[in-house]
């Protein structure tokens, strides 16, 4: 019989790090942000040590983000199939890095980093090697991902992320919500794009707009962007506090998950917040779609923060 004190977690090696009253845990499996506080206070929502990361939780999502139509797409004239791993949808979901075990490249009091070999597989045929920083200073989380084509052919690639900013405690519907982009990505029953059209009614969140009945699973571009360049989005809870993500010029499109149609126990636990290079579909659209040639390297940039409205 197994000593339960034995039992690995099911994430792998917990990675800590931490700045001032700022507390950061990222996990060996997915290379997750399984927790970020601030003062005790939660901006993206955890998950437990012995739990299995429920909903991609502050997951790397490479060498695709999002949904691929029934796993098929073709590259230079082949066609390649990719596992359906979401079947209730028939979609190949969020890439092949989440389950992957990242080896620890290097780890100081305030940051660590990670490194993945993405393996040649029949689906997906490409030699990629990624690295992703996680940085604590007093402007926040900044989360760096380098990713290298180290094989012979030219690659198709995107990239995005998965943290779900926490409520701080408070139900979702009483929450505020700002997200700063002007046209929404419509899609059709699978959640697959159909087409594009401006953001109006319960879409329209370029101020901030309660998220009492709101249901997101949404892409969005042409993103807005303040005078240093950063795109936000922001949930701010009944505590007066926001958990506030951001990212830079190397990415331009955001998905917003309120969580209604996960499984239970996780319904409207959050607002997942995921900036990506592209959006669901694009290794068959081609839009927005990274072409990574041999030897070069992609890379993106992002970060999280707890502003305290009530001081700001």
């Amino acid at each position: 019989m197994t000593d339960p004190q034995t039992v690995p977690a099911p994430s792998g090696t917990q990675h800590s790090i931490s700045y001032g009253e700022q507390h950061v845990t990222v996990t060996e499996v997915g290379a997750a942000l399984r927790e970020y506080t601030v003062s005790g206070r939660d901006v993206v929502v955890p998950f437990a040590v012995d739990e299995v990361n429920p909903v991609f939780n502050g997951a790397v999502l490479l060498p695709w983000p999002n949904r691929l139509r029934d796993g098929v797409y073709e590259a230079d004239g082949v066609t390649y199939s990719l596992p359906v791993t979401e079947p209730s949808r028939g979609t190949a979901l969020h890439g092949l890095a989440a389950w992957e075990r990242w080896g620890l490249v290097d780890c100081t009091d305030v940051s660590v980093t990670l490194g993945l070999d993405v393996v040649p597989q029949p689906g997906y045929p490409f030699q990629l090697t990624a690295q992703i920083t996680y940085a604590l200073s007093d402007g926040g989380l900044t989360v760096t991902l380098a990713t290298t084509n180290v094989g012979s052919g030219t690659a198709p690639y995107g990239a995005g992320f998965h943290p779900w900013l926490s409520t701080g405690g408070a139900d979702l519907d009483d929450c505020t919500v700002r997200l700063d982009a002007a046209t929404r990505i419509t899609t059709d029953e699978r959640l697959l794009p159909t087409g594009k059209e401006p953001v109006e009614g319960p879409y329209d969140m370029r101020e901030p707009v309660a998220m009492a009945g709101r249901d997101l699973d949404d892409a969005f571009v042409d993103v807005l962007r303040d005078d240093d360049g950063l795109s936000w989005i922001r949930l701010t809870g009944t505590d007066g506090r926001t958990a506030a993500l951001w990212m830079d010029g190397s990415m331009d499109v955001w998905q917003a998950c309120s969580g209604d149609h996960v499984g239970a126990g996780y319904r409207r636990m959050g607002l997942a917040a995921e900036p990506m290079t592209c959006y669901a579909d694009a290794f068959v659209t081609g839009d927005r779609l990274v072409r990574l040639a041999p030897g070069d390297t992609h890379r993106v940039r992002w970060g999280l923060t707890l502003v305290d409205e009530r001081r700001a």
